[in-house]
């Protein structure tokens, strides 16, 4: 099974294929997706990466935290599950 990555501090203008190709160099991914805002449709600067073990995530975050992205200093780590979100007004 894969291990699920967090990849923060992104410009804006990232894509799910620079990210493909960048992890590459570390091992197999088996998805990359770059999180964009619903109603902009620009990027929020943040995205998740699945390598295909756990020795090529690790390999991955030892080689991508903190790493210079076009002037950016990536945030690189393992994915935590989303917290439960609390109601907001008027939404159920």
């Amino acid at each position: 099974m894969g291990k699920k990555l967090y990849v923060g501090n992104l410009p804006y203008s990232a894509t799910d294929q620079v990210l493909v190709d960048s992890f590459s160099q570390v091992g197999t991914v088996a998805k990359a997706q770059i999180i964009m805002d619903r109603e902009s449709g620009q990027s929020k600067g943040f995205g998740f990466v699945e390598m295909s073990t756990e020795a090529e995530a690790q390999a991955a975050v030892e080689q991508f935290n903190g790493a210079d992205y076009d002037g950016r200093r990536l945030v690189v780590n393992e994915a935590r599950p989303m917290a439960p979100r609390e109601n907001r007004a008027g939404r159920p």
